[in-house]
């Protein structure tokens, strides 16, 4: 950030009427302790003071006790006020650029019921089907909308962004495709960011690059793959389907892009015969954003269900034979399989999904051709008028997008465009690109007639002669798409409102209850951190808009840099990683780029502890790198020995070693210094997974006791919303000598540190820019002291769980004090032979209390791993304890016997309404018992919508789209 720029900010912000003290009002509606909650707390815990409890669990070699240097908090208003005069230094221009980001109508019933709702955004993913079944019907609507438009059988529930989905896919086609070879080819006419990302991925694998046009491709050269654009980037629609059955004869995989609301009109590809199908679903009520997120989509034939990666909702049952949703296939597989997963994606676009799945039921089936009927038309329109002026038209076949040659009046016309605040694209010097989209109308039409128009006045045609069609005749679309009930029947507001608001009321999100899940991080996403998600000057702005136009975006950015820099001790930021998964792809990137760069090309090996996320294993693999596991001991700890033996043996092609920090199994490491020391003295690069900075904000700076390169979870330390899994973003930082290994500037901008940087991670360079003015906000309005208190604020709440807990559970874990950091793994395993009880049965009993159960089964198996975050009342805490503590109670009573062992309720857990309220109750324990373990629950009381499921029949039956009688 520059200087002058700080100096102004921290006078004006360090102002009476614009800072407050610690304790002013955000940090006390942010951090849901009272002082006195903390200072009964701590005196139960044996302390005097939060120092004292700090000092007891931080090592004393990484421990901060100075303050951040960042600057004083400001007040909700004052934040708010200095954050809108950011968005009005950017200029809103309407844009008819495209290439895969287009203007579009939100609903406004969406945008208020779904998209500002924090019973939507504040959901997590759905990994407990029975509190989840809302989002799961939501996401299984989106698959089928997407199966319908492509031909497709299976869609998952959404990937990143088009350029990662069609990257995502390429890798796919490896995997499934029979052909021996290892090249890929793209067509040139797909956009210029999706053949970046794809050349990126490619690299790291292994992967041979071939771009040309697919009327050329010589299929004889052994491709595995073959990408291509529908329509291309130039516009022009062309029939593949001889394309496609020439490349089957050769064993290789057919990818295409396809344009979503043109599939409304257009043959699908799977009528085609590709067997892939990747793209955005953007155009679906979701704004430009300046890039994202946006839900990317991807489809495959039913024979490569088991290869498809990221997220797939599919049906089954539930115990008493409802139908119920689940995740399915793939499920976490990156913690079953580690570097043999198929992707390292754990983090989708959920919430974009679903409101993309959500306008489809808005609009139906009738309404989206009608929305893509007009786009195409006005484009006619346009380019007849165009034609009558003279102008060539470059692809005679076209959806919304045209190529004009201008015969070297490109910069003339582009700046007439300008003068009337309207940005159009400039191919070259020769070539304009016009892209319609749904919110263009006929006065829209005439003012880019009049901008083309080498006449003052020039009297145009077009409206009564234009062209009856400019989609060819073999391609127009004749299936019917969309005719499930969902998709006809929630027209009126009324029943569209009240459809959103019965899957909403079947899930448990935050507006609902405490979500205590370790690792994830579910703390509050304030409502003033939501506000600028809807102001036009930030979610209306194109990626590829002019730099003039964007300077507010960029001073946001600067300054959110230059917090996070202050924040974990790293020198540079890049915010193009849009998931904490992608964060972790591109820091190992940046490792091996660096090694390199110094001509040590040997340096491949990844050391990982075994304790670590699935993710980073999965990673390591997509970068290229092999992975090395690291013991750890009996505490925990990684395994000093094992670590210093393996980094000397390979001390040679030693690459780089993922730490996690705190650990994964909740608790500070004494050793961090030494474990940095020691790979570094073995020539590797430290990666500290950021998944845990919610317990070091403050107090401890990974940049500074050994991390060269981290990850950030701005969705879970920063307050971006898990929005039932997605968005996330994932930044990340690096001290100085990584900086120039940084993803270059990606979507048509200049790279940002030479030829080192490596490459393109996503389809633009600031990632899921729209949503990072939340973690601006929240930084802003916490400031220095209220960072740290939120910090020790996380970390006292863990340990209070954990203290009230100890004496009813073993506390799997602590570090040397007897302590936990900011969560703590409960150890159920000894109640299988005493009581027949599972992890899965406690989890499920918590559900009957009222809460999201927390994380299951990891780290470790038969395990709960509980984090609380600092945004709980000790209301909550205790709320949560007392349920632990019955539960533990019915364990007790299974032990001896006065419970059946088979017949409880934990073992029938969740209770529905309707099992509750049978004619028939056959179990031995009460109705009561059953539906109010305690009596809060009588005036308070969450009915889950379905009983436990029944996994093992949805994967038997895979259904992964919806039917009538799901109704």
């Amino acid at each position: 950030m520059d200087d002058s720029i700080n100096k102004s900010n921290s006078k004006q912000n360090n102002s009476p009427t614009n800072s407050l003290p610690i304790g002013g009002m955000f940090q006390s509606r942010h951090i849901g302790l009272s002082e006195d909650d903390k200072k009964t707390m701590l005196n139960f815990l044996g302390f005097k003071d939060m120092e004292e409890c700090m000092q007891s669990i931080v090592p004393d070699d990484i421990y901060e006790k100075s303050s951040l240097e960042l600057e004083s908090p400001l007040s909700e208003e004052a934040a708010i006020a200095r954050l809108k005069r950011l968005a009005e230094k950017n200029y809103l221009y309407k844009s008819y650029i495209g290439q895969g980001y287009y203007n579009t109508h939100t609903p406004k019933v969406i945008q208020r019921n779904i998209l500002e709702n924090p019973g939507w955004y504040t959901s997590y993913t759905p990994y407990q089907p029975e509190i989840s079944q809302g989002r799961l019907e939501a996401l299984l609507n989106y698959q089928t909308m997407i199966s319908d438009l492509t031909g497709l059988e299976i869609a998952n529930a959404s990937l990143l962004d088009e350029a990662t989905a069609a990257a995502e896919a390429m890798a796919m086609a490896k995997r499934v495709s029979k052909s021996s070879g290892d090249r890929f080819f793209i067509d040139e006419d797909c956009f210029s960011q999706t053949i970046a990302v794809v050349e990126t991925r490619a690299k790291s694998l292994g992967i041979g690059i071939d771009i040309g046009s697919i009327k050329e491709v010589d299929l004889n050269n052994n491709y595995f793959g073959l990408l291509t654009q529908y329509p291309g980037a130039s516009g022009d629609i062309m029939d593949l389907s001889s394309h496609i059955s020439k490349a089957k004869q050769h064993h290789t995989i057919v990818i295409m892009i396809a344009d979503i609301l043109a599939l409304m009109l257009l043959k699908s590809p799977g009528e085609l015969g590709a067997d892939i199908a990747v793209g955005s679903t953007q155009r679906f009520g979701t704004p430009i954003g300046f890039g994202g997120p946006h839900a990317a989509y991807m489809a495959t034939r039913k024979d490569f269900q088991r290869s498809i990666p990221g997220r797939i909702v599919g049906v089954s049952i539930d115990q008493h034979d409802n139908i119920a949703y689940r995740l399915a296939l793939q499920t976490r597989e990156q913690h079953i399989r580690r570097e043999k997963a198929t992707s390292n994606i754990c983090t989708a676009q959920a919430l974009l999904a679903i409101i993309a799945g959500f306008y489809a039921i808005f609009h139906g089936s009738e309404g989206l051709r009608q929305i893509a009927a007009k786009i195409n038309r006005l484009t006619r329109i346009f380019a007849h008028g165009l034609s009558e002026m003279n102008y060539e038209i470059l692809n005679q076949n076209f959806f919304d997008t045209v190529s004009v040659k201008t015969n070297q009046h490109t910069q003339t016309i582009i700046d007439k465009a300008l003068e009337h605040r309207i940005n159009l694209r400039a191919i070259d010097s020769k070539t304009i690109g016009v892209a319609i989209d749904e919110t263009v109308d006929l006065e829209d039409i005439e003012l880019l007639w009049e901008i083309f128009s080498h006449k003052q006045s020039q009297e145009i045609n077009a409206l009564s002669e234009e062209p009856t069609t400019s989609l060819p005749e073999s391609l127009k679309r004749n299936s019917n798409v969309l005719q499930d009930p969902v998709f006809n029947r929630y027209h009126s507001e009324t029943e569209f409102m009240r459809y959103a608001r019965l899957l909403c009321d079947k899930d448990i999100a935050l507006d609902k209850a405490m979500i205590p899940l370790g690792s994830c991080t579910m703390k509050l996403t304030a409502t003033s951190e939501m506000l600028a998600i809807g102001w036009p000057k930030f979610s209306s702005i194109h990626p590829l808009a002019p730099e003039n136009q964007i300077q507010g975006y960029r001073q946001l950015f600067d300054e959110l840099q230059e917090m996070l820099c202050q924040i974990t001790g790293f020198s540079a930021f890049s915010f193009e990683p849009n998931a904490g998964s992608q964060g972790e792809y591109a820091g190992l990137l940046v490792i091996d780029a660096y090694h390199k760069n110094r001509g040590e090309t040997g340096r491949n090996i990844c050391l990982i502890p075994k304790s670590a996320h699935g993710t980073n294993p999965a990673s390591a693999m997509m970068a290229g790198m092999k992975v090395i596991s690291i013991n750890c001991d009996n505490e925990g700890n990684i395994d000093l020995d094992d670590l210093k033996s393996k980094a000397k043996l390979h001390q040679q092609e030693l690459s780089a070693a993922m730490i996690t920090y705190p650990s994964t199994h909740g608790v500070f490491e004494t050793t961090i210094r030494e474990v940095c020391a020691i790979v570094h003295e073995h020539g590797g690069q430290v990666y500290i997974d950021g998944a845990n900075m919610n317990a070091m904000v403050g107090i401890c700076y990974p940049g500074e006791f050994g991390g060269d390169v981290s990850h950030l979870n701005l969705h879970k330390t920063f307050c971006i919303p898990h929005g039932g899994g997605g968005p996330g973003v994932g930044p990340i930082g690096v001290l100085k000598h990584l900086e120039p290994f940084l993803p270059n500037l990606g979507i048509n901008q200049e790279p940002s540190s030479g030829s080192n940087n490596i490459g393109s991670i996503s389809a633009v360079p600031w990632g899921s820019a729209s949503v990072l003015p939340i973690s601006w906000m929240y930084i802003t309005m916490m400031g220095r002291q209220g960072l740290r208190a939120a910090t020790e604020s996380a970390i006292l709440s863990a340990n209070y769980i954990a203290s009230r807990l100890k004496q009813y559970y073993k506390i799997l874990y602590t570090g040397h004090s007897g302590l936990v950091a900011h969560e703590c793994i409960i150890d159920l395993r000894e109640f299988k032979q005493r009581a027949d009880i599972e992890v899965d049965d406690v989890a499920k009993r918590l559900i009957d209390h009222g809460f999201h159960p927390p994380t299951i089964s990891f780290p470790v198996p038969g395990t709960l791993m509980i984090e609380p975050t600092e945004s709980e009342s000790k209301k909550e805490l205790d709320r949560f304890c007392d349920a632990m503590i019955s539960i533990r109670d019915e364990i007790t009573a299974i032990e001896s016997g006065e419970l059946d062992r088979l017949d409880n309720p934990l073992k029938n857990a969740p209770h529905t309404a309707e099992h509750v309220a049978a004619n028939d109750w056959h179990h031995a324990y009460s109705r009561e018992s059953a539906a109010y373990p305690l009596s809060y629950l009588k005036k308070q009381k969450y009915w889950p919508p379905v009983g436990r499921l029944n996994h093992m029949y949805g994967e038997k039956n895979l259904r992964t789209s919806r039917l009538p009688e799901d109704e």
